[in-house]
C-alpha cells in the first residue's frame, strides 16, 4: 500500500502497487492524457513502472524538459525502426537524444540520399499511426548477445558486451521491434505526435574512432507541437545563413586545412578581429588589476601528474617524448603553469588577492567527427585567469569577477544572459566548512547579478562549485561561454602557499575565470550573432575608401592616412574595377562604412559616406568623419 508523495507535498494513498499512469490519473483526467515520463525518487522511469513502497513522484508532459527529451528518444527509435522496415539489412548503432532531436548511426552500404530520407519520415508517420504499444524486458546477458548475433546486429551484441558484468540488460520493444536501451520510454509510438523533421546525413566512425568503420549518421528534430517544429526549422534555416564557416571565407577572416586539423590558419582580417578582442580584454582586466603572464605551452608530465590532469585528461593530451626519454606534453591547459608562477617568491595574506591573467594556447585532442569550424577546435587560445584569494575573499571576488563577465558581453551585444550554478558532488576533496563558504559566495554573485538561474544539483567539480554563464544569440540559440570555478584541490597540490597573519603558512583558494572560454569559440559565436556585421567598433578593417576614378587616388591615399592615424583600420582600394563592382566586393565582405572619393569630396574636402545594408549616401566634412569614428572606435563601456 504505497503512499505517494507529489511534488507540492500533497500524499496519495493506494490499496495496492500502482503505476504512473494510474497515478496521472487519480491526480487529474486531463494530466493522464498529457502524461508522458515520470520520475520515482528522482529516477526517471516509464509510465507503465510499478510502484510497490513509498515514493515521491513526479509526472513530466511535453511542457517539461524530461517529457520532451523522452519524445526525442523514442522519435530516434522509430527512425532505426522506419530504416529497417524500408531497408532490410541494415544494422542499427546508437541513437541518442542531442540538443534540439536527436540521430541515429547506421551500417549500411549504399548510401541514404535525400530522397529516401522523405520515405523514412513518412514511414514513420505511418508506424505513429500504427499506435505500436512499448514494453520493457530485461534479459540474460549471454541471451542478448546471441540473439543480436543471430538477427544480424553485430554492432548491438558488442556494446552489450562492453557493458559492465552485473548492469541489467534492458530490451524495449515497440511492437515486434526492438532495442538495447536503458530507457525511459512513451507508452506507445501514437504519443510522440507527428511534429518531426529528419534534417541530414552525415558520416560517422563507431564509437568515435577513425580507425573503426563509417557509418552513416541521420539526424532529426522532434517537438511537442508543429509551432514549435516549425519555428525552430526557421532557426535552422537562419543558422544556415549565418554559418561562420560560410561568413569567414565570404569576409577573408580564416580556413582549415587537413594538414593542421582543428587548428584555425587566420587571415589578416581575422587575426586583427582577434588581436582586436584581446586588446580590448587587456584593457578591462588591465582596469579590474589583473597582471598579465605567459606560461610555455610544453611541461613535462611529472607535472601533469602532480596536478591530476594526466590521470584524468591524458588521453586528449598531446605527448612527445625526447632523445632523453624525457616524455613532454602540450597543455591542454593553463592552471598548473598559472601556479608555477604564482609560487615563485613568498606569498603573504597582504598580497591576496592576486589576480593573474593569461591568452594562453592550448591543445587538445578531439575527435575528427567532433570538429566544426571555430566552435569545436583542436588548438585554441583561453582568455584564462586565476585569482589567489583566501576564503574570506570568496565572496568579493565571485562578485568582481560575475560583473566584469556581464559589463564585456553587454560591451559586445549579448544582454540576455543566463547563469547555470553547480553545487558539491558526492565524490569531492575539501573541508565541508570551506564547500559552504564557496557555495555561498557564488550563490551571492548569482543573486546579486539579478539574472536568471538555474541550480545543477550536485553537478560541480569535484574541487568545486562553478557557474556557467550563457549567453543567447540573436536568433535564440544559446551557448555556454564563461565559466567562474571555486578550486580547494590544484593549489594544494602542488604546493602553493601564502603566509597568514599568524605567522602560518596556509594553502589559497584558486578561481579559475574565463570569459570568452575559448576566443576562436567566442570569434565564431560572435560572427553568427551579428550574421558577420560586426560593429564598427570590433570590425577587423573599419572602412575602405574608394576612388570614383583613377584621377582621384591621391586624395583617396590622402584621406586613409588621415583615418589611420586617428586609430581607425583602413585601406584604399585603387583597382581598376568599376565603382559598382567594388561597391557590391566590399559589401559581400561585410566592410561597415564605404567612403566614396570624387570631384565633389576633393573640392570640399568631404568623404560621402555609404554604410553596409544601406543604399543612402551621406556627406560628411573628412575632419568631422574622423571625429564621429573615433568615438564609435571605442567598446561602450570604454
Amino acid at each position: 500500500m504505497p503512499n505517494i508523495t507529489l511534488p507540492d507535498g500533497k500524499k496519495i494513498k493506494f490499496d495496492k502497487k500502482v503505476s504512473g499512469i494510474e497515478i496521472s490519473e487519480k491526480i487529474s483526467k486531463s494530466l493522464s492524457k498529457q502524461a508522458l515520463v515520470m520520475s520515482v525518487d528522482g529516477n526517471l522511469k516509464d509510465l507503465s513502472f510499478i510502484i510497490e513502497n513509498d515514493s515521491k513522484v513526479k509526472i513530466f508532459t511535453s511542457k517539461d524538459a524530461e517529457g520532451l527529451e523522452t519524445i526525442r528518444h523514442d522519435t530516434a527509435h522509430i527512425l532505426a525502426m522506419a530504416v529497417q522496415e524500408l531497408f532490410p539489412g541494415t544494422q542499427v548503432t546508437i541513437g541518442p537524444v542531442i540538443e534540439n532531436g536527436f540521430y541515429y548511426d547506421f551500417a549500411r552500404k549504399d548510401p541514404f540520399t535525400e530522397n529516401d530520407l522523405k520515405k523514412i519520415e513518412n514511414k514513420m508517420k505511418e508506424i505513429v499511426e500504427r499506435d505500436e504499444l512499448t514494453r520493457f524486458e530485461v534479459w540474460d546477458r549471454d541471451k542478448a548477445i546471441e540473439h543480436f548475433k543471430k538477427i544480424g546486429e553485430n554492432y548491438k551484441a558488442e556494446i552489450i558486451k562492453d557493458i559492465p558484468h552485473g548492469e541489467k540488460i534492458s530490451i524495449y520493444f515497440h511492437g515486434k521491434w526492438h532495442d538495447l536501451c536503458r530507457g525511459p520510454h512513451l507508452l506507445s509510438t501514437a504519443k510522440i505526435g507527428k511534429f518531426f523533421k529528419l534534417t541530414k546525413v552525415a558520416g560517422a566512425y563507431w564509437r568515435g574512432d577513425s580507425n573503426n568503420e563509417m557509418l552513416q549518421r541521420i539526424y532529426g528534430t522532434s517537438w511537442a507541437s508543429q509551432k514549435e517544429l516549425d519555428d525552430y526549422l526557421k532557426r535552422i534555416e537562419e543558422a544556415e545563413k549565418r554559418d561562420h564557416r560560410k561568413l569567414g571565407k565570404e569576409m577573408d577572416l580564416f580556413h582549415f586545412r587537413e594538414e593542421s586539423p582543428g587548428a584555425v590558419f587566420w587571415h589578416n582580417k581575422g587575426w586583427a578581429l582577434f588581436q582586436k578582442l584581446v586588446s580590448y580584454m587587456r584593457v578591462k582586466q588591465e582596469n579590474a588589476e589583473y597582471k598579465e603572464i605567459n606560461t610555455p605551452e610544453i611541461l613535462d608530465r611529472s607535472l601533469w601528474e602532480k596536478s591530476g590532469h594526466w590521470e584524468k585528461f591524458g588521453e586528449n593530451m598531446y605527448t612527445s617524448t625526447t632523445p632523453d626519454e624525457k616524455v613532454f606534453a602540450i597543455k591542454p591547459m593553463n592552471c598548473p603553469g598559472c601556479v608555477q608562477v604564482y609560487n615563485q617568491g613568498l606569498k603573504s595574506y597582504r598580497d591576496l588577492p592576486l589576480k593573474m591573467s593569461e591568452f594562453g594556447k592550448v591543445h587538445r585532442y578531439e575527435p575528427s567527427g567532433a570538429l566544426h569550424g571555430l566552435l569545436r577546435v583542436r588548438a585554441f587560445t583561453q582568455d584564462d585567469a586565476h585569482i589567489f584569494c583566501t576564503e574570506d575573499q570568496i565572496t568579493e571576488e565571485c562578485l568582481s569577477v560575475t560583473n566584469l563577465i556581464l559589463e564585456i558581453y553587454k560591451d559586445l551585444g549579448f544582454e540576455n544572459v543566463i547563469l547555470k550554478y553547480s553545487d558539491r558532488p558526492e565524490v569531492r576533496v575539501g573541508e565541508d566548512s570551506v564547500w559552504d563558504k564557496s557555495e555561498t559566495a557564488l550563490l551571492k554573485a548569482i543573486k546579486e547579478s539579478k539574472l536568471e538561474y538555474s541550480i545543477n544539483k550536485g553537478e560541480g567539480a569535484f574541487y568545486g562549485p562553478k557557474i556557467e554563464f550563457v549567453l543567447t544569440d540573436a536568433i535564440g540559440r544559446d551557448w555556454q561561454c564563461g565559466t567562474l570555478q571555486v578550486d580547494l584541490n590544484l593549489p594544494g597540490r602542488l604546493g602553493a602557499t601564502y603566509v597568514d597573519k599568524d605567522g602560518g603558512k596556509k594553502v589559497p583558494v584558486m578561481l579559475h575565470r574565463a570569459l570568452f572560454g575559448s576566443l576562436e569559440r567566442f570569434i565564431g559565436i560572435l560572427i553568427e550573432h551579428y550574421s558577420g556585421k560586426l560593429p564598427f567598433w570590433i570590425s577587423p578593417l573599419q572602412t575602405m575608401i574608394i576612388p570614383v576614378s583613377d584621377e582621384f587616388n591621391d586624395y583617396s591615399k590622402s584621406v586613409n592616412s588621415k583615418i589611420k592615424r586617428a586609430g581607425i583600420s583602413s585601406d584604399v582600394d585603387l583597382k581598376s574595377h568599376n565603382l559598382n563592382y567594388k561597391i557590391r566586393e566590399h559589401s559581400l565582405s561585410k566592410l561597415p562604412i564605404l567612403l566614396i572619393c570624387g570631384k565633389k569630396e576633393v573640392d570640399t574636402n568631404s568623404v560621402t559616406i555609404r554604410r553596409l545594408d544601406s543604399n543612402k549616401q551621406e556627406n560628411m566634412q573628412l575632419e568631422k568623419f574622423i571625429k564621429e569614428f573615433s568615438i564609435l572606435n571605442k567598446a561602450p563601456s570604454l
